[in-house]
């Protein structure tokens, strides 16, 4: 009996109350990649005060003791991969919506582990006297740069009851809506926006035509051209607009060719190991030849931190004419292999970034018949979402990346996040 009194007297005074809810859940993936909405079911304790006054500011915490999935036998997310992010209904003597975030902190998930999310938190600004509820709502999973969306499919019951008090308390008075401080934006802290693309600044040096041909000249450098891509990967649909430089060098009748990305690197939202990331791209010949020239670049020679820079290597190749006359080349097809993962950027438009007067050869490209025919396409890594809820191995997609899919995917493609190159 002391024991309980004891409780009450603290509980009366503002004690921290915690009580759990569980509610239907529907989890919608990523849109683009045809998987199905998966219902689940989520468990949640609200901790919030039992008492309080009016002009208050309390803190609110939401902790998952049970997420709507579990990752799935296909991959492990790493440690401190997932960040979850969602509403609080305040209802009662006041109301609105209560913004909720937690860090970016979890245990690595093993394939088939339940998932693992952080405690979310946020303020609430009492406005009025009475009862204030707080019940769960919706919520968003970040899994690698990927959101899915969870909301109820049912009615939910308040999980916690503030009791106000008239009377100034530390932050003044209200009018009686509730006043969250809202956290940052997960996405905006996580991933880089796609669509950023700074354009190149046009190199002065003339192209090949420029000269009315050779005149014995060896090197040639092309003009910086802003390419937009649609780029199509594992989980979706991504735009970008990417700077890019085709420079040539002339061996004997054949030329080699380099591509360099003038702004090209974002950071990685996980730990990359060396010999892990590959791009290659198309050059498109036009002019008097046809048909398209493979470049790439070497695999990743260091391991890529968490949060650090990628820069993205100069892609080489050899272009040899099919043709004579000038013939110019154009950016194409850019194809981004990453720890079993393609994506696949095809460009929107593309302009010409170098013009060479060409000599015909055998074998050569005209007609594509010294072209390369590798254009990449589309992810055969069967997915890369982690479950929400289904048995079945075709929704076993929904929350979580694959690793190398994330690394392309935090905004568009990597070599797409404008960050100028180091001289």
């Amino acid at each position: 009996m002391l024991t309980g009194a004891a409780v009450l007297l603290g509980v009366s005074a503002g004690q921290a109350q915690a009580a759990e809810v569980a509610y239907a859940t529907k989890c919608v993936p990523p849109s683009g990649i045809g998987l199905p909405d998966v219902n689940g079911t989520t468990r949640v304790e609200i901790t919030a005060p039992a008492t309080a006054r009016v002009g208050d500011t309390v803190d609110v915490v939401w902790k998952f003791t049970q997420a709507a999935s579990k990752n799935p036998d296909i991959i492990d997310l790493p440690a401190n991969s997932v960040q979850p992010s969602g509403t609080l209904k305040a209802a009662g003597a006041q109301t609105g919506d209560i913004a909720m975030q937690g860090p970016r902190e979890n245990p690595a998930i093993p394939k088939g582990g339940a998932m693992t999310l952080s405690d979310m938190k946020g303020t609430l600004k009492l406005t009025a006297a009475g009862q204030v509820t707080l019940t769960p709502d919706a919520y968003v999973v970040n899994a690698l740069s990927t959101d899915t969306k969870c909301a109820p499919t049912e009615a939910v019951r308040p999980s916690a009851t503030i009791t106000v008090t008239a009377g100034e308390g530390s932050s003044g008075s209200g009018s009686g809506s509730a006043s969250p401080s809202t956290s940052s934006d997960p996405s905006q802290s996580q991933s880089p926006s796609p669509s950023a693309s700074g354009s190149g600044t046009p190199s002065t040096s003339p192209s090949a035509s420029e000269t009315g041909g050779d005149g014995g000249r060896t090197d040639f450098t092309g003009k910086v051209v802003d390419i937009p891509y649609t780029c199509q990967s594992p989980i979706g649909e991504k735009r970008a607009t990417s700077p890019i430089q085709i420079n040539a060098k002339k061996n004997g009748g054949s030329y080699d060719l380099t591509v360099q990305f003038k702004k090209s690197v974002m950071d990685s939202p996980i730990d990359i190991p060396a010999g892990k990331v590959k791009p290659t791209m198309q050059i498109v010949l036009g002019g008097a030849d046809e048909g398209s020239v493979t470049v790439e670049g070497p695999l990743n020679s260091a391991p890529i931190p968490q949060n650090e820079p990628i820069e993205i290597p100069d892609l080489t190749g050899v272009y040899k004419p099919g043709a004579t006359g000038e013939s110019t080349l154009s950016p194409g097809v850019l194809v981004i292999e990453a720890m079993g993962t393609t994506t696949t950027c095809t460009p929107d438009s593309t302009a010409v970034s170098l013009t060479l007067d060409t000599a015909e050869q055998a074998s050569g490209a005209s007609g594509g018949s010294g072209s390369s025919s590798s254009s990449g396409g589309s992810s055969s890594s069967g997915g890369g979402l982690a479950e929400t809820g289904s048995g079945d191995h075709g929704t076993l997609k929904a929350l979580g990346l694959v690793a190398g899919t994330a690394v392309l995917l935090g905004g568009a493609v990597f070599t797409f996040m404008p960050r100028r190159r180091a001289s």
